[in-house]
C-alpha cells in the first residue's frame, strides 16, 4: 500500500533529497556566520541594521553557492530511470554521496575557522594558492594542527548528522517521478545558479567600511571558487577612473619625470634617466626579506619582549627607516614591490601572473652593471611562482632543492631553517668574491611562519610553540650570518639590507588597517653608510631607488618609487593595498579605491579613523588614482619591459 502510494506521487519528488541538503547546509553556514559575529562583535561599529543586512546577504550567498554545487546532482536525478533509482546500487550511491557531502560541509567549516584564525578573512586568493601548493600546505597543516583528532571529530559529527537524516533519505529513494516532471523541476533548479551567475559578483558582500561586516556577509566556499576566475581584476570596469591625460601628467611629476620633458612623452610613459651624481660604488648588496617581520616585534618600535636581541642592537649601527610600510599582506606583494617598484595592482601579484618576464627591475639595473643577481629562497621556489618570476627576469635561482643533505640541518613544511639558507648565501658570496664579481643577493626567509619550528638549542623559546619563537629564531639566524660575514674579505664592500615582506597579520575591522602594514627597513655598511634614523613616510616601492641612490648608480628608470634619502618630509607617502583595496597614506589621511568605483577617505587612520567625503581630500584622491591607474596601464600595455 505504501509503495503504491509513493508510485502514484502522493509524496514529494525525488528532488526533495536536494531540499534536505539545503535544510542541513543552510543552518550550518548560518551558525558559522553567527560564531564569527560573536567573536568580533566588539570590532563592529556599524548600526544593528547593517548586521542584519550582512546576515541576510550571507544567506543569499549561501543559496547561490549551494545552487552551483547541486547542479551535477540535479542532472543525476533527472537522468536516472525510476527502476535504477529504486535499486540497491543507487541506494548505496546516494548514501555515499550524501555522507561525503556532509563530511565536506563540516570539513569546510573547520578549514574556514583555521583560515580565519590565520588571516582574518573568508576564503580568497590565498586559499586558492594553498590548494595549488599542496606539499607546503599539507605539511604545514600536519605540523601545525592536531590533524588526526580534527578529522576524527569531523567524521563523528558527519556520522551523527547522517544517522539523523537517513530515514528521510531512504524515504526519498522510494519515490517515482515521470521524466517530464523531472525535466520541469530540473529546469527550475538550474534557473537559480543562472540567476546567481548573472546577478551576484564577488563584491556584493562589500556593504560596509567595516571589514568584519563584509566578511560575515560572504560565503567562504563561494569566495573560494570566485577567486579562481578573478586572478586579475579589470581595473577599468571596477574602479573609479580619472582623465588619462591629466593623470599621466601627474604621475610623471610624482615619480620625478616632470622636469625632463616628461609631459611630451606618450601616455603614462614614466621612463627617465636617473643621474647618480657621483662616482658609482659597485658594492655588493645582500637584501634579506624576512618573513612576517612586523615593526611591532622590535624594541625600536616599542616592543619589550626581547624577541629580536640582535637586531635591537644592530639597528643602532646603520640606517633605520622608522616610518616605512609594506605594500601588501602577502610575500609575493613584498617581492613585487621590492623588485619592480610598482604599486600593488588589483588581483594577484605580478609575481603570480603569466607573462611577467623581462620586466624593468632592481635586478635588471644590477645586471647591466655586471653583477651576479641571485634569488635565494629557503623553500621550493615553484611556490607562488617565485622561481619562474625571478629566472624570467634574469636572476640565478637557489632554493631548497639546490642545497645538499650536508647543508640542511633542519627543515619543515616551508623550507630549510634560516641559518641553513644564510650559510649557503655565505658560500655564494665567497664564490663570487673569488671570481671578482660583484653580487646582488635577494634572500627570502621562511622560518617565521607557522608551524614556527626550527633547530632546538638556538634560542630560549622551544621550537613550535608560536610566533614569538619564529621571530626570535630568525633574529638569531641573521645575527649568526652578519657575525660570520664580518670575517669575510668582501664584508667592507657590501651593503646589507633587512626588510619584511609584510606584517605578521592584517586582521582589523578597517579594510586597510595602516598599522598592520608597518615594517622595518634597515641598511648597514659601516664603511659606507653613517648610522641614523629616517622618519620620512615611505613604502616598499622606494627600496630599489633608495638603494641605487646610495650606490650613486646612474640608470634609465621605470620605477614608481623614489629615493627616500632625497625626498622632502612633506613628499612622504606610502602605497598599501590588498587584492581589491588600493590605498595611499599621506598627510595623515588614507585614501583608497575599491571595486564598484568606490572611493574612501579616512583621516587619522592610526588613531581616530574619521571617515571623510572624497571631495574633502580631492588632491589625494587624484594622486591615488594617478598611481594605480598608471600602474594598471603600464602593466596591461607592457610599458615596463625590455
Amino acid at each position: 500500500m505504501e509503495i503504491n502510494s509513493l508510485r502514484h506521487g502522493s509524496m514529494k519528488s525525488r528532488f526533495s533529497i536536494l531540499t534536505l541538503a539545503f535544510v542541513v547546509s543552510l543552518p550550518v553556514f548560518a551558525l558559522f556566520r553567527l560564531i564569527l559575529l560573536i567573536r568580533h562583535y566588539a570590532d563592529i561599529d556599524e548600526p544593528f541594521y547593517k548586521v542584519i543586512a550582512a546576515l541576510l546577504l550571507g544567506l543569499v550567498h549561501d543559496v547561490a553557492f549551494l545552487s552551483y554545487l547541486l547542479i551535477p546532482f540535479a542532472l543525476y536525478l533527472l537522468l536516472v530511470p525510476n527502476r535504477f533509482y529504486r535499486s540497491m546500487v543507487n541506494k548505496v550511491i546516494v548514501y555515499v554521496l550524501f555522507f561525503a557531502c556532509l563530511y565536506a560541509l563540516y570539513f569546510d567549516m573547520a578549514a574556514e575557522w583555521l583560515f580565519w584564525s590565520e588571516f582574518g578573512v573568508r576564503f580568497n586568493f590565498i586559499s586558492v594558492d594553498y590548494l595549488i601548493y599542496t606539499h607546503e600546505v599539507v605539511n604545514n597543516i600536519i605540523e601545525s594542527y592536531p590533524l588526526t583528532g580534527l578529522l576524527s571529530a569531523i567524521f563523528v559529527v558527519s556520522v551523527v548528522t547522517f544517522a539523523l537524516c537517513r530515514k528521510k533519505v531512504q524515504t526519498h529513494l522510494l519515490v517515482e517521478d515521470k521524466f517530464s516532471s523531472r525535466f520541469k523541476i530540473t529546469l527550475g533548479l538550474l534557473l537559480v545558479p543562472l540567476i546567481s551567475y548573472a546577478a551576484i559578483d564577488q563584491s556584493w558582500h562589500d556593504i560596509s567600511r567595516n571589514r568584519f561586516i563584509n566578511e560575515i556577509a560572504a560565503n567562504g566556499p563561494y569566495q573560494f571558487f570566485a577567486a579562481f576566475k578573478n586572478n586579475e581584476i579589470d581595473y577599468h570596469r571596477f574602479y573609479a577612473l580619472g582623465d588619462d591625460e591629466e593623470l599621466s601628467r601627474q604621475i610623471k611629476r610624482l615619480v620625478g619625470n616632470g622636469g625632463q620633458g616628461g609631459d611630451s612623452l606618450p601616455l603614462y610613459e614614466i621612463a627617465r634617466y636617473v643621474d647618480g651624481g657621483g662616482e658609482e660604488k659597485h658594492l655588493n648588496v645582500v637584501l634579506i626579506t624576512v618573513e612576517s617581520l612586523s615593526a611591532e616585534f622590535l624594541r625600536h618600535f616599542g616592543n619589550n619582549e626581547n624577541l629580536t636581541p640582535f637586531m635591537d642592537q644592530w639597528f643602532d649601527q646603520g640606517l633605520l627607516f622608522t616610518n616605512f610600510y609594506a605594500t601588501g599582506t602577502r610575500t609575493t606583494r613584498g617581492l613585487e614591490a621590492l623588485t619592480l617598484s610598482i604599486p600593488p595592482t588589483p588581483g594577484r601579484s605580478i609575481v603570480k601572473r603569466p607573462d611577467n618576464a623581462k620586466m624593468f627591475s632592481l635586478g635588471r639595473v644590477f645586471q647591466q652593471k655586471g653583477y651576479d643577481t641571485v634569488f635565494l629562497y629557503g623553500g621550493r621556489g615553484y611556490f607562488d611562482n617565485m622561481n619562474a618570476f625571478f629566472s624570467g627576469n634574469g636572476y640565478r635561482i637557489i632554493d631548497q632543492t639546490d642545497l645538499s643533505e650536508q647543508e640542511i640541518h633542519f627543515e619543515n613544511a616551508w623550507g630549510v631553517a634560516d641559518d641553513d639558507l644564510l650559510s649557503r648565501a655565505l658560500k655564494e658570496a665567497d664564490s663570487d668574491y673569488a671570481q671578482r664579481k660583484p653580487f646582488l643577493f635577494q634572500i627570502m626567509t621562511t622560518s617565521n611562519h607557522r608551524p614556527y619550528t626550527y633547530p632546538e638549542g638556538r634560542i630560549d623559546i622551544p621550537s613550535g610553540t608560536g610566533r614569538s619563537g619564529g621571530v626570535k629564531y630568525t633574529d638569531y639566524a641573521i645575527g649568526k650570518f652578519i657575525k660570520a660575514a664580518q670575517n669575510r674579505p668582501w664584508f667592507e664592500d657590501t651593503v646589507f639590507v633587512v626588510v619584511a615582506d609584510h606584517c605578521a597579520g592584517s586582521a582589523r575591522k578597517a579594510e586597510l588597517p595602516v598599522d598592520k602594514y608597518h615594517i622595518p627597513l634597515f641598511m648597514y655598511s659601516p664603511k659606507n653608510i653613517q648610522p641614523g634614523k629616517i622618519d620620512t613616510l615611505s613604502s616598499q616601492i622606494d627600496v630599489a631607488p633608495t638603494l641605487l641612490g646610495l650606490l650613486n648608480f646612474s640608470y634609465e628608470s621605470r620605477f614608481f618609487g623614489k629615493d627616500i634619502l632625497k625626498m622632502r618630509p612633506q613628499q612622504g607617502r606610502a602605497l598599501i593595498g590588498n587584492y581589491q583595496k588600493l590605498g595611499l597614506f599621506k598627510n595623515d589621511k588614507l585614501v583608497y579605491l575599491a571595486p564598484r568605483r568606490q572611493v574612501f577617505v579616512v583621516e587619522d587612520p592610526l588613531a581616530k579613523a574619521v571617515q571623510l567625503k572624497p571631495e574633502q581630500a580631492s588632491d589625494l584622491v587624484a594622486e591615488n588614482m594617478a598611481y594605480y591607474q598608471a600602474a594598471d596601464y603600464i602593466w596591461t600595455h607592457r610599458l615596463n619591459r625590455y
